[in-house]
């Protein structure tokens, strides 16, 4: 299938899944925060857009932004002319690049150098982990195949 096609149709899937994962967030915070209240939206947030409906609807849409990115930039893995390398800093610095602004403009990070910093090293530590773990399940897929074909 034509890679952009396959990045426009996981772009389309991505927005739901973005919201739905956004909503999941939303709940488990105010699982653990809110003494039996829902936080739909940060308090700096929902003063910023006058209004808690105001800070939900652009939430969910930048959630559903961030669901794109995430989906159409997965094609990346699949550019096999591509080296490992530049797959993985493309698709660093494509879903960093969505993810950081979105974190500062809705208070998921603290508006300062310092709080700016703080969450690109969670997000870097998160994607360290999360590739290396995806590395390790390929590597072995790979073993299993080469130990079939041997």
């Amino acid at each position: 299938m034509n890679k952009k096609k396959e990045a426009l149709k996981r772009a389309i899937l991505g927005a739901p899944l973005g919201i739905a994962i956004g909503f999941i967030v939303s709940l488990v915070i105010s699982f653990f925060i809110g003494k039996g209240e829902y936080f739909g939206a940060r308090p700096e947030l929902i003063v910023e857009m006058g209004s808690e409906l105001n800070a939900i609807v652009l939430q969910t849409g930048l959630s559903a932004l961030l669901g794109i990115t995430f989906g159409a930039a997965s094609v990346i893995w699949e550019l096999e002319e591509w080296s490992l390398a530049k797959q993985t800093g493309i698709y660093f610095l494509a879903t960093a690049l969505t993810m950081l602004p979105i974190a500062w403009f809705m208070h998921w990070t603290e508006r300062s150098v310092r709080g700016i910093a703080i969450y690109f090293g969670v997000f870097l530590v998160i994607f360290v982990v999360i590739w290396g773990i995806q590395y390790l399940i390929w590597k072995q897929k790979i073993k299993k195949v080469n130990e079939k074909l041997n």
